[in-house]
């Protein structure tokens, strides 16, 4: 087994992981991160391991942030509601309890009923800008079509998408990059903005009950017949409204920026999904549904997933001394889970290097495996299939705008551009 790190910070991992990656599939055993503080899980087979045995890789620590808030910060934080376990960080019978309306709220059938909207909602964005001839994209479009889906599916008014969305953006920034401690007082103000919003919500719905995933939450951690929710009660359906809420927005907004960012970097890939009819233009040309089904711009979404993912992996603790990868690891030894090490896995995805659409399908990690699998996978790759329609559809001479370089943001949590500048 390997404890050597390469030089370079955290940021520069961060930044691009995958020279890590390889390095760490190419060592005999697993490799030990000390910028993560973890040993590092990268090959396919070791990942899917580890994320089918979830009573020896407990999921306690999986959101471990890369910051501490000042005490200043905490203090604004205390005034709030949450910190307490939600689906992600949950194990066993805890776990299955907080999924159950999570995989019931976002079954297909209400995935299809909220594409309407969706589409509704991605073409209106596209009219804000389509006749600039530039647009940011991740500011203009990304980071907002997700947080107006996943509200809509939830349950809230559309004068409240704003604030939640942002307050959103602020605790990733707040747990996951170092700042000043002036704006990390900020960040939790908007942090605790959201939450009270969302305390009001769960404490509506307590009361009157309504056909929503926000109902189906608060219903998941209250009593039945209880008159009012305790203290206790609000601060659990908080956290879990509130990890809803980023996992539902953050993740699809990344898979938007780097899914037209590697589009556009491979022109011809780009003209594949152009030239692809829309789901309706197919049915009307009747092109059969298995064809329809998997075409080119579902295949670009699966390959964008596979080579860029978004959430590029989660962290694990041993419950008891366990071998994985070669290497014998004791019970409270931390992994660092790399979904997008596993994409990148030779042994899995011939040629992991090449973003190519054409590939044949295969199964990748992008929305994670076993119990702890993303039950928003359909409503987020809906998302980038009405996306890729309605841009090709309105701009099919989008590219990138030459004078703005791309770079990625420094996250393993949701990797996406910090800026995507198209010109057409």
């Amino acid at each position: 087994m390997d404890r050597e790190q390469p030089g370079g910070g955290l940021d520069e991992l961060q930044v691009d992981p995958y020279p890590l990656y390889e390095r760490a599939r190419q060592a005999e055993g697993l490799l030990f991160v000390p910028e993560l503080d973890s040993w590092l899980v990268t090959r396919d087979a070791d990942v899917r391991e580890v994320l089918r045995r979830a009573e020896e890789f407990s999921s306690a620590n999986a959101l471990r942030p890369d910051v501490l808030p000042s005490p200043a910060a905490l203090a604004v934080l205390g005034g709030g509601f949450g910190g307490r376990p939600v689906v992600v960080t949950s194990d066993g019978t805890r776990h299955q309890r907080l999924r159950a309306p999570i995989v019931r709220g976002l079954s297909p059938a209400r995935v299809a009923a909220v594409l309407p909207y969706a589409a509704e909602r991605a073409a209106a964005l596209v009219d804000s800008f389509a006749g600039d001839g530039h647009v940011e994209l991740m500011s203009a479009y990304a980071q907002r079509l997700p947080g107006d889906v996943i509200g809509r599916v939830v349950g809230r008014v559309a004068a409240d998408v704003p604030a939640v969305v942002q307050g959103g953006h602020r605790a990733e920034q707040l747990l996951f990059r170092p700042l000043k401690e002036a704006e990390q007082i900020a960040a939790a103000e908007d942090v605790v903005v959201m939450q009270h919003i969302l305390d009001r919500y769960a404490r509506e719905r307590h009361a009157r009950p309504r056909e929503d995933l926000c109902t189906d939450v608060v219903a998941s951690v209250a009593e039945p017949g209880e008159a009012e929710l305790t203290t206790e009660q609000r601060h659990e359906a908080v956290s879990h409204l509130q990890n809803l809420l980023l996992a539902g927005h953050l993740t699809t907004t990344a898979l938007i920026g780097t899914t037209v960012l590697h589009l556009l970097r491979h022109p011809r890939q780009w003209e594949l999904v152009r030239a692809e009819p829309s789901g309706a233009q197919a049915e009307r040309m009747g092109v059969p549904p298995a064809r329809r089904a998997w075409g080119s711009i579902p295949a670009a979404v699966e390959e964008a997933a596979r080579y860029d993912t978004a959430l590029q992996g989660f962290c694990r603790v041993t419950t008891r001394p366990v071998a994985l990868g070669g290497t014998e690891l004791p019970a409270g030894a931390s992994l660092f889970v790399a979904f997008g090490g596993a994409g990148r896995d030779g042994e899995r995805h011939p040629r992991p290097d090449v973003f190519d659409i054409t590939r044949a399908p295969g199964r990748h990690l992008a929305f994670g495996h076993g119990p702890h699998a993303c039950p928003g996978a359909l409503l987020a790759r809906e998302q980038l299939r009405l996306t890729l329609e309605e841009l090709t559809r309105r701009l099919p001479g989008l590219r990138l705008a030459e004078e703005h370089p791309v770079t990625m943001r420094p996250t393993l949590n949701h990797r996406s551009p910090q800026a995507l500048h198209l010109t057409w």
